[in-house]
């Protein structure tokens, strides 16, 4: 057996997936060889067959020389729609050794155009008022197969949201399917292995319908029907059965509708769910359905309809109440401990006839009483008649709610905290980052930016979960992506949020303030928000080595590129236009959400590195002319920049924090200025008492600034900062996660003002980033994507005695950690295999350092050691290293 391993083997960022409807799906691997260092892959073998024993070979690459071992495409003939295909791989590396095969993995075809759908959309027969909300429709269909079945595949999606059941059972463990998508452009359709539901004889297919945001409430202002004002079911199954006879079961108008006990189901407003109303066995087969109604074909094209592209929305984990609490009002509430997304699941008991409400809110209020004002119109309100049976469990079905209490009301019983569980739900990515430190604060910050993502990350990336709002900002998933990324695997999810955001931009190349885009209306798009358009496939592009994002975006990054040109006084200049500003800036004027600096400076500041991103992105996709053009147009606008905000003897002209963050970490001074702006910079922050007065813009960059311009220890000063303004003052308001406002709970116990105060709000959590990037050292760098080549340089602070972080890449784990005594500095680091680091060993001379015990020039993996002006860069090829100083 080799040493050489071969694991993680994915197919479009997925294991064994069905219903991929790519015409030349890309395969990805990671090495793994724990027996020597600087492994790199000399050639791979990839093989593509019909059948698990590859008898029936489709594509056999034969011994390719290449180190690619992520996004491989596939180059066989043309893949048949519904087909599964199998696959394996082995690799060769630099010390002659060839791995075994992989293990045999699979995807699956989906139905891959727009033709192969023959089912029909079908809504309900009756007349329904759909400006408020309504019951949810069930439907039915019996049929018949007349022997055992080979496979069974399910092709379904929705106007509204679904669950579908087949013979009494749930179909998948999907949520809120098929998700929110610009859907007059684009709706999503799930693929379901069904094969072991089925059986011979009479069988029963069952859907369940509701709003969702097709055409819930949605947005602040009372909307509904955004979308559309029926809600609609699309599905197809395809079966094979052991006689090889096939059938094709869709919807059609032979299927029947009924109302049923879900009264209203609501994303914002919560679910009235009445028990007396139950449909019994609805979804068997011989059910009795005479008294149902009939449905009705509705006209909405196919064409739009595209096989999953992200993970799904899954329930994730569980909380358990960790108190009943009886307020000073008289209030029953349950504390769980953790501001959470997702519903409670409950066990009732009592009379027939008995309605029990569920009430859920963020925190309770200065005495200690049930505070819901900061939902605005938001219900969030669970409302459960019981049938009067032994036990009654129950959850919502298509309604989620924020909040860490939960208020009850119409109990008779006592209540018991074994009754109540919290279902935690979001988009399913995998968690592929850890942080730890010596301050028990900061990992609680970390862990209160993991829940900030998990709470919000629910099919878009939304602003708050929690009230009338729950959209999908641009400028917050910009801001936050990076540290989004090193958390979770967060490729699909951007990905698809921005094949959304590349077809809601106007034809002007606008980008609209929120994607999907429902907010409408003419307004102008906002700097630093409409900027996602390039930050978000560049930063998808740097953590993943995904040109084909980059691709597929170009044209929207060119667009919107393009619009800022058209927008200014002159086209190398942003002075027009309506913008947010350095938003909740600490320095805003009184009553103003805007920060004091200047919009201009801002928007030019972000037009500059939105045309370098653009530049960049047309030189790695061969677009020479592009990358001609717009290193021209980037340069210009940096003169114009520095011309219109810079005096001639180099001080900006706007004294805020944030511009002259923004002017330093996007290089648009003349390198002999930065000294100057960087100590202004400083000066401002002591003046704040080592406090910060960034807002949304301005916050993700401010220790990156301070760390690479020489003021690392300014930036661990505002880390720890525990009064207001700070990352970690929420926390000692009790936060478990990240809060829309600095003080949303004031010193005095008295919060922001109820129209906008959320208490889960993943933005400022962005200091996650440089946690990771700078305090640990795990960084990235743009021209070897993905961790191809890994930068090591960690900051090491007097203040903690260890910070250590992992982050599990394309290419396998990656690890740094440091620790600290009074006589030594220890450095652990692991590279994956296929890849190289250059580790930063910052103010260290070589013949201070030792790794393994040896010298570095006797260690084995170090490929060259220089020295430079901040200390060592050590380069080293894969495996793990201890470095002593």
């Amino acid at each position: 057996m080799s040493n050489l391993l071969i694991k993680d083997v994915q197919c479009e960022y997925h294991y064994n997936p069905i219903g991929l409807d790519y015409k030349a799906p890309r395969f990805s691997w990671v090495l793994e060889n724990s027996t020597q260092r600087s492994v790199l892959q000399c050639a791979y073998q990839i093989q593509v067959a019909f059948n698990k024993d590859f008898t029936t070979l489709v594509w056999d690459s034969g011994k390719t020389y290449s180190d690619q071992s992520i996004h491989v495409s596939y180059q066989g003939s043309p893949l048949l729609p519904q087909t599964r295909y199998y696959y394996r791989i082995t690799i060769w590396d630099n010390y002659n050794n060839q791995s075994d095969w992989s293990e045999t993995c699979f995807w699956e075809t989906g139905l891959m155009q727009s033709s192969k759908w023959i089912a029909s959309w079908i809504t309900p027969a009756w007349n329904e008022d759909s400006n408020k909300s309504q019951p949810c429709p069930f439907m039915r269909k019996e049929f018949s197969l007349p022997s055992p079945i080979s496979q069974a595949r399910i092709y379904v999606t929705s106007l509204g949201l679904y669950e579908l059941r087949l013979n009494g059972k749930r179909i998948g463990d999907y949520l809120f399917t098929p998700g929110w998508t610009s859907y007059n452009r684009r709706i999503q359709y799930q693929t379901y292995d069904v094969t072991s539901l089925l059986k011979p004889g009479n069988n029963a297919i069952g859907a369940i319908l509701g709003d969702g945001w097709y055409r819930g409430y949605l947005g602040w202002k009372d909307n509904r029907n955004l979308y559309g004002d029926k809600i609609a079911l699309l599905c197809q199954m395809h079966i094979v059965c052991t006689d090889g006879s096939e059938y094709i079961i869709g919807s059609d108008q032979n299927w029947k509708a009924s109302t049923g006990p879900i009264l209203q189901s609501d994303i914002y407003n919560g679910e009235i769910y009445d028990a007396t109303q139950e449909l019994g066995d609805w979804d068997l087969p011989g059910y009795g359905d005479t008294t149902w109604s009939t449905v009705e074909l509705l006209d909405k094209p196919t064409a739009i309809v595209r096989a999953q592209e992200s993970v799904p929305v899954r329930q994730t984990g569980e909380v358990r109440p960790l108190a009943l609490l009886q307020t000073p009002a008289g209030d029953w509430v349950l504390d769980m401990g953790q501001n959470m997304v997702g519903w409670m699941r409950c066990n009732f008991q009592g009379e027939r006839g008995t309605e029990i409400s569920l009430y859920h809110a963020e925190v309770l209020d200065g005495e200690g009483n049930f505070y819901t004002d900061n939902l605005r119109t938001a219900d969030q309100k669970i409302t459960y008649t019981l049938k009067g049976t032994d036990k009654e469990t129950y959850q919502p079905h298509f309604s989620f709610q924020g909040f860490r209490y939960v208020k009850i009301e119409g109990f008779t019983q006592p209540i018991c905290l074994d009754d109540f569980t919290g279902i935690v739900i979001h988009s399913d990515m995998t968690p592929v980052g850890t942080f730890a430190c010596s301050n028990d604060l900061v990992n609680q910050l970390q862990k209160n930016i993991v829940w900030g993502q998990r709470g919000n990350f629910l099919d878009v990336p939304t602003d708050c979960p929690q009230r009338d709002e729950r959209l999908g900002w641009t400028g917050d998933a910009q801001a936050f992506i990076s540290t989004a990324c090193f958390n979770m695997d967060s490729a699909t999810f951007f990905t698809k949020w921005l094949r959304d955001l590349a077809v809601d931009q106007k034809s002007d190349g606008a980008v609209p303030h929120v994607i999907p885009d429902v907010l409408g209306g003419n307004s102008k798009a906002s700097a630093a928000w409409g900027d996602a358009a390039t930050i978000c496939p560049w930063t998808i592009y740097l953590y993943y080595g995904d040109t084909q994002v980059l691709a597929e975006q170009y044209p929207s990054m060119k667009a919107w590129v393009e619009y800022i040109r058209t927008q200014g006084s002159n086209e190398y200049l942003w002075n027009t236009g309506t913008h947010f500003g350095d938003w909740l800036a600490l320095d805003a004027k009184e009553n103003s959400y805007k920060g004091a600096t200047d919009n201009d400076l801002i928007a030019t500041a972000f037009y500059a590195y939105s045309t370098q991103l653009l530049q960049r992105t047309a030189l790695l996709l061969g677009k020479a002319d592009d990358a001609t053009y717009y290193q021209e147009l980037y340069e210009k606008v940096v003169q114009q920049f520095q011309q219109e905000f810079v005096t001639p003897n180099g001080r900006l002209t706007v004294p805020t924090q944030t511009a002259h963050v923004l002017a330093l970490m996007f290089e648009l001074l003349d390198p002999k200025d930065r000294k100057r702006a960087i100590e202004t910079l400083v000066g401002y922050i002591k003046e704040q008492k080592y406090h910060l007065a960034t807002g949304f813009v301005g916050t993700p960059y401010l220790c990156f600034v301070l760390s690479d311009y020489g003021y690392a220890d300014v930036a661990y000063t505002l880390l720890q900062q525990t009064d207001y303004p700070s990352w970690l003052y929420p926390i000692t308001k009790g936060a478990t996660t990240i809060w829309e406002h600095w003080d949303g709970i004031k010193v005095d116990g008295s919060f922001w003002p109820k129209a906008m105060n959320s208490f889960n709000h993943y933005a400022y959590g962005a200091i996650g980033d440089w946690m990771y990037r700078r305090m640990c050292g795990i960084d990235l760098d743009w021209q070897n994507p993905g961790f191809k080549h890994i930068v090591i340089r960690p900051e090491i602070n007097s203040d903690f005695s260890y910070a250590h972080a992992s982050h599990n890449s394309m290419y396998g784990e990656i690890r740094s950690g440091w620790e600290l005594t009074a006589s030594q500095i220890t450095l652990d680091i692991t590279i994956p295999a296929n890849t190289t680091a250059t580790v930063v060993l910052r103010n260290m001379k070589q013949d201070e350092i030792l790794e393994g015990g040896k010298p570095l020039a006797e260690a084995s993996g170090v490929l060259e050691v220089q020295s430079t002006e901040h200390g060592l860069a050590v380069k080293i090829g894969s495996g793990s290293y201890r470095f002593v100083k």
